[in-house]
C-alpha cells in the first residue's frame, strides 16, 4: 500500500516553488519608476519632400539615448545623435548633411507582454546640419539651386513610435521610426527609423 507523502517531505519542494514564483521574483524587482536606462541606436534619416518634385534621399546617423521612467508608465529622455552619412538626393548633385542634434521627448509606454512594451513620445528637436550642391550650372540641379541654407530652422517639434523586447536582464531591443524634424523655410520633412539596444538600471 502507497503511503502519501509526509507533510514535512513536501516542505522543501513548497519553499522552491515559492521562491520560483512571479509574485516572489516580482518583490525582488524594483519598480519600473526607480529605473533610468541608457541605449545606442543606429539611425536611418529619411528626408522628404525635397524641393519642387518632392524627392526623397537617406542618410545615416548614431543616436545615443538617455532617460528615466517617471512612473510605471511614462518617461522621459534626452537624445543626442550625430551623422555618418550625407543623404544624396537622386538624379542631382544635392547632399544633405546631418552634422548632429539633439532631442528630447516625454513618452509613454505600455506592456503588451512579459517581455515586450509599445511606446509613444513627443518632444522638441535642434538640428544641425547644410546642404551642398555640386555643379549648381548644370540643369539637372536648377530645382535645387535655392536649397543653399538648409535647414534654416533650428527647432522643430517632433514624435516616435516603437517597440522593445527584453533579450537579457533589464536589456531591451529596440525598433522604432517618427518624426525628427521639419525645416520652416524649405518644407523638407526628416523622419528617423531606429534599432539598437537600451539598457536598464
Amino acid at each position: 500500500m502507497t503511503q502519501a507523502p509526509h507533510a514535512g517531505a513536501l516542505a522543501p519542494l513548497l519553499l522552491v516553488a515559492t521562491l520560483i514564483s512571479p509574485a516572489a521574483d516580482a518583490q525582488d524587482t524594483p519598480p519600473r519608476s526607480d529605473r533610468h536606462y541608457i541605449g545606442l541606436l543606429a539611425t536611418a534619416i529619411n528626408h522628404r519632400t525635397i524641393g519642387p518634385y518632392s524627392e526623397r534621399a537617406w542618410g545615416n546617423a548614431s543616436t545615443l539615448v538617455i532617460g528615466g521612467h517617471l512612473t510605471d508608465l511614462f518617461h522621459a529622455e534626452i537624445r543626442l545623435g550625430a551623422g555618418i552619412q550625407d543623404a544624396e538626393v537622386p538624379d542631382s548633385d544635392l547632399s544633405l548633411s546631418v552634422d548632429y542634434y539633439g532631442s528630447w521627448y516625454l513618452g509613454l509606454h505600455y506592456p503588451v507582454t512579459d517581455y515586450a512594451n509599445i511606446y509613444g513620445q513627443f518632444g522638441f528637436s535642434y538640428v544641425r546640419g547644410s546642404a551642398h550642391l555640386g555643379h549648381p550650372e548644370d540643369s539637372r540641379n536648377s530645382p535645387y539651386r535655392a536649397l543653399d541654407d538648409v535647414p534654416e530652422s533650428a527647432f522643430s517639434t517632433g514624435w516616435l513610435a516603437g517597440l522593445d523586447f527584453q533579450v537579457m536582464t533589464n536589456t531591451y531591443l529596440v525598433v522604432e521610426g517618427g518624426k525628427l524634424f521639419k525645416d520652416t523655410r524649405s518644407n523638407i520633412d526628416s523622419f528617423q527609423f531606429s534599432g539598437g539596444l537600451r539598457y536598464e538600471f
